[in-house]
Protein backbone atom coordinates (compact mmCIF):
# COMPACT_ATOMS: atom_id res chain seq x y z
CA UNK A 1 0.00 0.00 0.00
CA UNK A 2 1.32 3.45 -0.93
CA UNK A 3 1.28 5.91 1.93
CA UNK A 4 1.10 9.46 0.69
CA UNK A 5 2.97 12.14 2.58
CA UNK A 6 0.93 15.11 3.61
CA UNK A 7 2.34 17.91 5.78
CA UNK A 8 -1.08 18.35 7.37
CA UNK A 9 -1.26 14.62 8.09
CA UNK A 10 2.28 14.54 9.52
CA UNK A 11 1.49 17.55 11.69
CA UNK A 12 -1.65 15.99 13.13
CA UNK A 13 -0.19 12.52 13.56
CA UNK A 14 3.03 13.70 15.18
CA UNK A 15 1.93 16.51 17.45
CA UNK A 16 -1.85 16.85 17.55
CA UNK A 17 -3.28 13.36 17.99
CA UNK A 18 -5.15 14.53 21.08
CA UNK A 19 -6.84 17.21 18.95
CA UNK A 20 -8.88 14.69 16.92
CA UNK A 21 -11.97 15.31 19.10
CA UNK A 22 -11.61 19.05 18.39
CA UNK A 23 -11.32 18.35 14.65
CA UNK A 24 -14.42 16.15 14.81
CA UNK A 25 -16.33 18.94 16.57
CA UNK A 26 -15.30 21.39 13.85
CA UNK A 27 -16.45 18.88 11.23
CA UNK A 28 -19.80 18.62 13.03
CA UNK A 29 -20.09 22.39 12.56
CA UNK A 30 -19.52 21.95 8.79
CA UNK A 31 -15.89 23.10 8.68
CA UNK A 32 -14.42 21.99 5.32
CA UNK A 33 -10.81 21.96 6.55
CA UNK A 34 -11.81 19.66 9.42
CA UNK A 35 -13.46 17.25 6.96
CA UNK A 36 -10.40 17.33 4.74
CA UNK A 37 -8.12 16.74 7.75
CA UNK A 38 -10.17 13.74 8.91
CA UNK A 39 -10.02 12.36 5.37
CA UNK A 40 -6.22 12.80 5.37
CA UNK A 41 -5.76 11.21 8.78
CA UNK A 42 -8.03 8.19 8.36
CA UNK A 43 -8.05 7.47 4.59
CA UNK A 44 -5.19 4.95 4.69
CA UNK A 45 -6.68 3.13 7.69
CA UNK A 46 -10.05 2.57 6.02
CA UNK A 47 -8.59 1.93 2.56
CA UNK A 48 -6.00 -0.53 3.91
CA UNK A 49 -8.65 -2.37 5.91
CA UNK A 50 -10.90 -2.71 2.87
CA UNK A 51 -8.04 -3.66 0.56
CA UNK A 52 -7.31 -6.64 2.84
CA UNK A 53 -11.02 -7.57 2.94
CA UNK A 54 -11.83 -7.17 -0.75
CA UNK A 55 -8.43 -7.86 -2.32
CA UNK A 56 -9.53 -5.42 -5.01
CA UNK A 57 -8.20 -1.85 -5.27
CA UNK A 58 -11.28 -0.47 -7.02
CA UNK A 59 -13.71 -1.97 -4.53
CA UNK A 60 -11.55 -0.83 -1.61
CA UNK A 61 -11.42 2.70 -2.98
CA UNK A 62 -15.16 2.84 -3.74
CA UNK A 63 -16.02 1.52 -0.27
CA UNK A 64 -13.63 4.03 1.33
CA UNK A 65 -15.23 6.91 -0.59
CA UNK A 66 -18.70 5.74 0.45
CA UNK A 67 -17.49 5.33 4.04
CA UNK A 68 -16.33 8.93 4.30
CA UNK A 69 -19.43 10.14 2.47
CA UNK A 70 -21.68 8.37 4.96
CA UNK A 71 -19.53 9.39 7.94
CA UNK A 72 -19.57 13.06 6.95
CA UNK A 73 -23.31 12.90 6.37
CA UNK A 74 -23.92 11.24 9.76
CA UNK A 75 -21.13 12.85 11.81
CA UNK A 76 -23.68 14.33 14.23
CA UNK A 77 -24.50 10.75 15.31
CA UNK A 78 -20.87 9.86 16.12
CA UNK A 79 -20.53 8.65 19.74
CA UNK A 80 -17.23 9.94 21.13
CA UNK A 81 -17.02 7.05 23.60
CA UNK A 82 -15.71 5.05 20.60
CA UNK A 83 -12.56 5.73 18.59
CA UNK A 84 -13.34 7.65 15.40
CA UNK A 85 -11.29 5.12 13.41
CA UNK A 86 -13.40 2.26 14.86
CA UNK A 87 -16.57 4.09 13.84
CA UNK A 88 -15.24 4.53 10.29
CA UNK A 89 -14.19 0.88 10.04
CA UNK A 90 -17.65 -0.22 11.24
CA UNK A 91 -19.29 1.95 8.57
CA UNK A 92 -16.95 0.49 5.93
CA UNK A 93 -17.75 -3.09 7.04
CA UNK A 94 -21.47 -2.39 6.65
CA UNK A 95 -20.96 -0.85 3.22
CA UNK A 96 -18.92 -3.90 2.17
CA UNK A 97 -21.66 -6.27 3.36
CA UNK A 98 -24.22 -4.21 1.44
CA UNK A 99 -22.03 -4.36 -1.67
CA UNK A 100 -21.82 -8.16 -1.44
CA UNK A 101 -25.62 -8.36 -1.03
CA UNK A 102 -26.19 -6.09 -4.02
CA UNK A 103 -23.90 -8.18 -6.18
CA UNK A 104 -25.82 -11.30 -5.24
CA UNK A 105 -29.07 -9.74 -6.44
CA UNK A 106 -29.93 -9.87 -10.11
CA UNK A 107 -31.65 -6.51 -10.09
CA UNK A 108 -30.57 -2.97 -9.31
CA UNK A 109 -32.24 -0.94 -6.57
CA UNK A 110 -32.38 2.82 -6.38
CA UNK A 111 -31.02 4.67 -3.36
CA UNK A 112 -33.06 6.99 -1.19
CA UNK A 113 -33.17 10.72 -1.88
CA UNK A 114 -32.41 12.15 1.57
CA UNK A 115 -31.46 15.73 2.15
CA UNK A 116 -27.70 15.72 2.41
CA UNK A 117 -25.72 17.61 4.99
CA UNK A 118 -23.33 20.08 3.43
CA UNK A 119 -19.76 18.79 3.60
CA UNK A 120 -17.79 21.53 1.89
CA UNK A 121 -17.71 25.30 2.27
CA UNK A 122 -17.67 27.51 -0.79
CA UNK A 123 -14.21 28.81 0.17
CA UNK A 124 -11.36 27.38 -1.92
CA UNK A 125 -8.92 25.02 -0.21
CA UNK A 126 -5.13 25.12 -0.53
CA UNK A 127 -5.47 22.33 -3.11
CA UNK A 128 -8.00 24.41 -5.11
CA UNK A 129 -5.62 27.38 -5.21
CA UNK A 130 -2.65 25.19 -6.21
CA UNK A 131 -4.64 23.55 -9.02
CA UNK A 132 -5.94 26.85 -10.44
CA UNK A 133 -2.43 28.39 -10.46
CA UNK A 134 -1.05 25.75 -12.85
CA UNK A 135 -0.23 26.16 -16.53
CA UNK A 136 -3.06 24.49 -18.48
CA UNK A 137 -0.85 22.11 -20.52
CA UNK A 138 1.02 20.98 -17.40
CA UNK A 139 -2.21 20.66 -15.45
CA UNK A 140 -3.79 18.45 -18.13
CA UNK A 141 -0.72 16.17 -18.07
CA UNK A 142 -0.94 15.96 -14.28
CA UNK A 143 -4.66 15.16 -14.37
CA UNK A 144 -3.94 12.24 -16.72
CA UNK A 145 -1.82 10.70 -13.93
CA UNK A 146 -4.96 10.29 -11.78
CA UNK A 147 -7.27 7.28 -11.91
CA UNK A 148 -10.08 7.74 -14.46
CA UNK A 149 -12.86 8.37 -11.90
CA UNK A 150 -10.74 11.10 -10.27
CA UNK A 151 -9.97 12.62 -13.69
CA UNK A 152 -13.69 12.75 -14.38
CA UNK A 153 -14.67 14.66 -11.22
CA UNK A 154 -11.75 17.10 -11.64
CA UNK A 155 -12.75 17.77 -15.26
CA UNK A 156 -16.42 18.23 -14.39
CA UNK A 157 -15.63 20.57 -11.49
CA UNK A 158 -12.74 22.68 -12.85
CA UNK A 159 -13.25 22.64 -16.62
CA UNK A 160 -17.02 22.22 -16.97
CA UNK A 161 -17.53 24.28 -13.78
CA UNK A 162 -20.40 22.07 -12.62
CA UNK A 163 -21.82 22.31 -9.12
CA UNK A 164 -21.60 19.31 -6.79
CA UNK A 165 -25.29 18.61 -7.42
CA UNK A 166 -24.77 18.73 -11.21
CA UNK A 167 -21.76 16.40 -10.98
CA UNK A 168 -23.81 14.00 -8.83
CA UNK A 169 -26.55 14.02 -11.47
CA UNK A 170 -24.03 13.58 -14.30
CA UNK A 171 -22.36 10.61 -12.57
CA UNK A 172 -25.59 9.25 -11.09
CA UNK A 173 -23.98 9.16 -7.63
CA UNK A 174 -24.95 10.60 -4.24
CA UNK A 175 -23.67 14.14 -3.76
CA UNK A 176 -21.58 13.20 -0.71
CA UNK A 177 -19.74 10.54 -2.75
CA UNK A 178 -18.95 13.25 -5.29
CA UNK A 179 -17.67 15.59 -2.57
CA UNK A 180 -15.42 12.94 -1.01
CA UNK A 181 -14.16 11.85 -4.44
CA UNK A 182 -13.39 15.47 -5.29
CA UNK A 183 -11.59 16.05 -1.98
CA UNK A 184 -9.46 12.97 -2.61
CA UNK A 185 -8.84 13.86 -6.28
CA UNK A 186 -7.74 17.41 -5.39
CA UNK A 187 -5.41 16.09 -2.70
CA UNK A 188 -3.80 13.59 -5.07
CA UNK A 189 -3.53 16.17 -7.87
CA UNK A 190 -1.97 18.72 -5.50
CA UNK A 191 0.63 16.11 -4.47
CA UNK A 192 1.46 15.43 -8.15
CA UNK A 193 1.83 19.18 -8.78
CA UNK A 194 4.06 19.62 -5.69
CA UNK A 195 6.14 16.61 -6.79
CA UNK A 196 6.73 18.26 -10.19
CA UNK A 197 8.10 21.36 -8.51
CA UNK A 198 10.92 19.46 -6.78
Amino acid sequence: MNLIYSPRLAFFLNSRENDIPAIINKARDGNQIAFSTLLDIFWNDVYGFQLKRTENENDAEDITIQTFSKAFDKIATYDSSYEFKTWLITISKNIHVDLIRKRKRTFDTAGSNEDIKKVLDASPSAEDRLITEQNLATLLQDIKKLKPHYQEVINLRFFNELSYADIATELNEPINNVKVKLLRAKKLLAEIIKGNRK
